[in-house]
């Protein structure tokens, strides 16, 4: 099976290992696979369209998304401490 990842360059590419996050391509937001607040999102029938997934946090970093406040509050602090 061959899985869509971003990578850090932003751009898609073929991996043949599944993404360990996911994101949010118009928001620019990543996050675990099983965030509640994605998950909430996708069972109402929103956010499929625009899901994307990276091979890790720091690919999705490097292209650009930052943390999930709900999923991932520590890297979010730390993400908000340094872009304000």
């Amino acid at each position: 099976m061959t899985y869509t990842l971003i990578g850090a360059d932003g751009r898609p590419h073929p991996s043949t290992r599944p993404g360990t996050v996911g994101g949010h391509r118009r928001s620019r937001i990543y996050g675990r696979l099983d965030c509640p607040s994605a998950l909430r999102a996708i069972a109402a029938g929103g956010y499929v369209s625009q899901r994307v997934f990276f091979a890790d946090a720091q690919t999705a970093m490097s292209a650009g998304y930052r943390p999930c406040a709900v999923c991932l509050p520590d890297a979010y602090r730390q993400w908000k401490s340094t872009n304000p």
